[in-house]
């Protein structure tokens, strides 16, 4: 079975700004997105919930993306220039995907 390499973006950041992220992922041309719910964790100031919280002001989400290696920086400046100015975590790792037309 014949493999591509792309590249896989996550962002984790707080929900009221995933509306801005999605809309700024629409006109990068990003093929495709999934947004997740994110319950809860631990990071550099402890663990912390989303349970109890009343409203999406505390909550966060994540955003997966995945996109050919020569659209990296293309993509990824914009949305680390986003997310810089709210709380929030972005990661880039290395996949290997079986449909390499779709990114």
């Amino acid at each position: 079975m014949e493999m591509h390499r792309k590249k896989r973006i996550e962002i984790l950041l707080e929900a009221p700004a995933q509306k801005r992220l999605t809309d700024l992922l629409d006109r990068l041309d990003v093929t495709g997105y999934t947004v997740s719910p994110v319950l809860g964790g631990k990071g550099h100031h402890g663990a912390w919930s989303r349970e109890g919280l009343p409203s999406a002001a505390g909550a966060m989400v994540s955003v997966a993306i995945v996109v050919a290696e020569e659209r990296i920086d293309e993509v990824l400046e914009p949305v680390f220039e986003l997310v810089r100015r709210h709380i929030g975590i972005v990661t880039v790792s290395d996949v290997m995907v079986i449909r390499g037309d779709r990114f």
